[in-house]
């Protein structure tokens, strides 16, 4: 599961609230976080659609095309610097197996193919073995340029988590979070996030925060007033405007919080990689917000 990143722009240049002839809505609590019914905001912009459903995803199509329908998603590349300590990490620590190693001495590197299944099946020749997985799901291809585990030069590869920020981290589903974050600090693993790091409830109430719910919040009532008196609307016909301002606090406390969720995990590989860990039994409620 990757992390969020939002941002909210605020404009300075707006009318004075002196125009205001009639009193502000209430001012809402910022715990929105807290409510009993998470989900009701997107019960206003999804309506009755799955928010799966290609109206909610512009560019989606769910016509499979025939000439797909073979396809899988088959394997993940990571460049490594020493294989010895990569697949010590994917074996020992992860539980993988070596499905296939594939040499390349002209151009000097090698492919070692990881993952979960059971290498009893694989066939014993090495071109059946190749094929064989070739079709297994989701395989990590570890990319070994030799050379590099001995190059006191070699300064490793970039990971994808700090800036220019591109490729995040894999995700392996355990049987317990918790147990399996012990098992990996008894290992030595290092961890990006612990699955209780970060742990928060409600908005850090800092001045600028203060300042920006303020701000917003001023902005969309005096729209409101605008709406409702100037041209005689009717309070369902700009629900929109509400809507505005409730997702206004999600998203600054979703902003405040964004890779905080508890019981879920990050770990790094030796290479630096991230790896996300989490459990069928709490990604449920942990994503439940967002689902």
């Amino acid at each position: 599961m990757a992390t969020a990143s939002l941002s909210i722009t605020t404009t300075l240049s707006r009318p004075s609230l002196s125009i205001l002839t009639s009193p502000p809505l209430p001012f809402f609590s910022p715990t929105i976080t807290k409510l009993k019914c998470p989900n009701r905001l997107r019960l206003f912009s999804m309506a009755s659609e799955p928010k799966e459903s290609p109206a909610n995803n512009p560019g989606l199509h769910t016509t499979v095309d025939e000439a797909t329908k073979g396809y899988i998603m088959q394997q993940t590349m990571y460049r490594i610097k020493d294989p010895k300590v990569s697949l010590d990490f994917y074996s020992r620590v992860l539980g993988m197996s070596l499905l296939k190693r594939l040499d390349f001495p002209e151009m000097k590197f090698s492919l070692y193919f990881m993952g979960y299944e059971n290498t009893a099946s694989a066939p014993s020749d090495p071109v059946d073995r190749t094929v064989w997985t070739f079709g297994r799901q989701a395989t990590i291809e570890l990319t070994h340029n030799w050379g590099t585990e001995s190059d006191s030069d070699f300064k490793g590869y970039h990971n994808g988590n700090s800036e220019p920020r591109g490729f995040g981290h894999i995700g392996i589903t355990v049987d317990d979070t918790y147990k399996a974050c012990e098992r990996f600090e008894r290992l030595g693993v290092e961890f990006v996030k612990k699955p209780d790091d970060g742990k928060t409830t409600t908005l850090d109430w800092n001045l600028s925060t203060i300042i920006l719910i303020l701000d917003e919040y001023w902005h969309v009532t005096l729209k409101l007033w605008w709406q409702l008196h100037v041209h005689n609307l009717s309070l369902h016909q700009d629900a929109d405007m509400i809507v505005g301002w409730f997702s206004i606090v999600y998203y600054t406390n979703l902003e405040l919080e964004s890779g905080k969720m508890k019981n879920i995990a990050f770990i790094k590989d030796p290479d630096g990689y991230w790896i996300e860990i989490f459990d069928l039994k709490t990604i449920g409620k942990t994503a439940g917000s967002a689902a």
